[in-house]
């Protein structure tokens, strides 16, 4: 299993809802944390009881559909001094359910790709080279189950984009101790999620960090967080390796 005690994590989107209660959970787990938001004023609680965990942290604000506000973001935690070996792309946004889907604008796609696409891919080109020199680190991806939903297509064609560049990603590091993954919480009741859907966000933990603590060295793997409800850390780590696998040809064996 992966061991994050003393290491350091970047949670997006930690100031509420998924990514707050993974920052309480990566915490209790002696991760050190940097934590986004688009404000700093939103992290402020969440730092102060992490800190009161016993780990080290740090908040950085950006808005991710400014991209050259996460540019800034970036070049702010390289000058924290620290080495981050687990990314957690948790922020998202969906920025309308549109009923008369065809008159869809297209300021919702143009939203949706900057904040649930390429502000995450940014985050991920920047850690990932670094992690592969060290030879290790874990990067989450967090995607969306919805499907055959026109009302929301914005949204969920961000989160496919997402998904395909994280499995094609991955497919360069297949094998080795830098591990690429999507993880998706469920729908739960959060400010995204809405008051009438089915999950409790406290459902979504562990689960929702379980591509962290996997330790097969296996990436492109879409990791449901509802898999893993009422699991230890280690029995989650062998679930993932036992049941999950990732979605590259193999090599014929001779």
């Amino acid at each position: 299993m992966y061991q994050v005690k003393g290491k350091w994590a970047l949670i997006t989107g930690a100031a509420r809802g998924i990514g707050y209660l993974t920052a309480l959970f990566m915490a209790g787990q002696g991760c050190n944390l940097i934590l986004h938001s688009r404000d700093l004023t939103h992290t402020e609680r969440v730092l102060g009881e992490v800190r009161a965990l016993g780990v080290e942290a740090r908040a950085v604000a950006a808005d991710l559909n400014d991209l050259d506000a996460v540019a800034r973001m970036l070049k702010e935690i390289d000058a924290l001094g620290v080495q981050v070996d687990i990314v957690l792309n948790n922020a998202g946004l969906q920025v309308a359910y549109r009923t008369d889907y065809c008159a869809t604008p297209v300021t919702d796609y143009e939203i949706s790709f900057r904040v649930n696409t390429i502000a995450p891919a940014m985050i991920c080109y920047h850690f990932l080279p670094q992690m592969i020199a060290r030879g290790h680190g874990r990067i989450l991806n967090t995607t969306s189950g919805i499907a055959l939903d026109v009302c929301q297509a914005g949204y969920s064609a961000s989160k496919a984009a997402l998904d395909k560049i994280t499995i094609d990603l991955g497919s360069k590091v297949e094998g080795t101790d830098v591990m690429i993954n999507l993880t998706d919480p469920g729908w739960c009741r959060t400010d995204l999620g809405g008051p009438h859907a089915p999950n409790d966000p406290r459902s979504a933990i562990p689960g929702i960090v379980a591509g962290v603590f996997a330790d097969d060295g296996k990436s492109g793997r879409f990791l449901g967080a509802q898999h893993f409800c009422g699991l230890g850390l280690e029995e989650m780590a062998e679930k993932v390796a036992r049941e999950f696998d990732s979605p590259y040809p193999k090599a014929p064996r001779g």
